[in-house]
């Protein structure tokens, strides 16, 4: 693994996304290598739960690599975005608890793989939010189909169509996190003490209870093509083409709306 630091601790495997100098960001192989980690530890009889977070105090995921998306075809957007929901579906459904430990910023791809894992446990310092739209594209991993069950439809509409991006204390009261604590540390201990809480309970138990929750939300598969379909056709605008340009050279985008 270049790009993905883990750890065993006691019954946890800890997965650490490490890309410090691009705050994290995904790119193509670090979703390869995440699925790898995750396929091994739900597959290791020893390991209880695991617990995913970002390298470094300033970012989780601070969302999708721009310079890879930027040079991209609509159809190959579209192959990426279900690439991606194929990824976070993974983790939503594991059998064993996933436990997103968020430090830091998690914006676009990195919010959405924080919504992916079943317990969100962030720092004062995290923000969230799903920033696509001032690139000219949509969110393309899950969050157009998980914030609205997160938080409800109308403020995932907000957040959204907003492009806004919230503190920790604003994700803790819409509940699109479980907990806010003071550091990093703070977070990892809590979420190695759940995993520790949980290990001691029954595993087949743990995970029908998992597959039982997730099958209520079973009807997801429509709208997930949707996101996909729409991902791929926003990537073939001249808005995209603008976003993606403005946001490399630091500027503010000027769309045309075609």
């Amino acid at each position: 693994m270049n790009l993905i630091k883990t750890e065993i601790s006691g019954a946890a495997f800890i997965i650490q996304i490490s890309r410090p100098e691009a705050l994290n960001a995904l790119n193509q192989n670090v979703m390869d290598e995440l699925r790898q980690c995750l396929q091994s530890a739900s597959q290791n009889n020893d390991i209880a739960g695991i617990v995913i977070t970002g390298d470094g105090e300033k970012a989780f995921v601070a969302g999708a690599d721009i310079k890879e998306l930027a040079m991209v075809s609509g159809d190959e957007a579209t192959k990426m975005a279900r690439k991606g929901q194929n990824l976070f579906n993974s983790i939503e459904h594991c059998l064993k608890p996933v436990i997103a430990v968020v430090n830091g910023f998690a914006l676009g791809g990195g919010c959405e793989l924080a919504m992916a894992c079943h317990i969100r446990i962030a720092t004062e310092n995290a923000r969230f939010g799903q920033p696509e739209v001032n690139l000219g594209i949509i969110p393309g991993y899950g969050g157009t189909q998980r914030l609205p069950q997160l938080v409800g439809r109308a403020k995932a509409l907000e957040l959204i169509l907003t492009a806004d991006i919230i503190p920790a204390a604003e994700a803790l009261r819409i509940g699109l996190v479980n907990h806010v604590v003071l550091t990093k540390q703070e977070a990892l201990d809590m979420a190695l003490g759940m995993i520790k809480k949980i290990a001691a309970k029954g595993p087949v138990a743990i995970a029908k209870s998992i597959e039982s929750v997730n099958a209520g939300y079973g009807f997801e598969e429509k709208g997930y093509e949707a996101e996909a379909r729409n991902f791929g056709a926003c990537a073939e605008t001249g808005d995209f083409k603008e976003g993606t340009k403005a946001f490399v050279e630091k500027r503010a985008a000027k769309f045309g709306g075609k």
